[in-house]
């Protein structure tokens, strides 16, 4: 059966994949932040996973605003990344496991999430760059992707109690596997941090860190938290944070804490990076 052995939070600004291509990790400015992933790194050596559930929100290429889906799942046999404007540096395509995907797929069905599946995707920085600060030095990437797609963009967004429900389904979907499979789930995006208007650059330390804390084993609190709140509390785009509550979903009751670390501002946001591990 497969074995789901971590989940690992990760911001995905596209300077961070520039200043990893550029490889900024000792500049002053890029170093703590890049410290931060030193441990994962090391972790992601020694347990060698072979498949990463990537927790992210598309941002055009798939649903613009005209077209959006709540919850899409890639079942494709590889994604490629068609980022463009970041002055990103051009990876392979992402390989894909579509059998995981499609009993993911299923799965979710029988507990009634309607998700729009998609045998063809691109992928964009969102996905890419938590790949590219782990495996910074990688040429085509050592695992394989099934890409989760959650819509922060247009509202209504979902709530954070649904997305813990929806990693609590993948999760169980992940165990039920019928594969020798070792498989990391990521929650990408965040933490506080806004685009526009007149709170843009706006990043709360104090709400940032709390959420690090309680995602921990109060996560139930963190899915009561509305849209609302996220917007008042970490900006406008601090409700990516929903993506980091998919992801302790699927790990079950409880984790154990292997590292972290926050660092703020790195291009206007808070970034925080955690590795949590399930605890039978």
């Amino acid at each position: 059966m497969a074995t789901l052995v971590g989940g690992i939070t990760s911001s995905h600004i596209p300077a961070v994949g520039i200043a990893t291509t550029k490889r900024l990790f000792d500049d002053p400015y890029w170093k703590p932040f890049f410290d931060g992933y030193v441990p994962v790194r090391e972790w992601m050596e020694k347990v060698k996973p072979d498949v990463v559930i990537s927790i992210y929100n598309d941002h055009g290429l798939n649903f613009f605003l005209d077209q959006v889906s709540t919850f899409a799942i890639g079942a494709a046999h590889h994604y490629d990344n068609a980022d463009e404007g970041w002055g990103l540096k051009t990876m392979p395509p992402v390989p894909g496991d579509p059998e995981l995907s499609w009993h993911i797929i299923e799965a979710l069905n029988k507990d009634e999430f309607d998700l729009t599946m998609c045998q063809e995707m691109k992928v964009d920085h969102g996905l890419v760059v938590p790949l590219q600060v782990i495996w910074p030095d990688a040429e085509e990437w050592p695992v394989k992707v099934v890409p989760v797609a959650i819509n922060t963009v247009q509202h209504p967004v979902p709530s954070a109690k649904r997305c813990y429900d929806l990693g609590v389904s993948i999760g169980n979907a992940i165990r039920s596997y019928d594969e020798d499979l070792k498989v990391v789930v990521f929650g990408t995006g965040g933490m506080s941090h806004q685009l526009q208007g007149e709170r843009a650059g706006f990043i709360n330390k104090r709400f940032d860190l709390d959420f690090m804390d309680k995602i921990i084993d109060r996560q139930q609190e963190l899915t009561a938290l509305t849209t609302t709140d996220f917007i008042r509390e970490a900006g406008s785009e601090g409700v990516e944070l929903i993506m980091w509550l998919t992801m302790r979903g699927a790990l079950g009751d409880k984790v154990k804490l292997l590292h972290s670390n926050y660092h703020a501002p790195i291009s206007n946001t808070g970034a925080g990076v955690m590795l949590l591990e399930p605890v039978e």
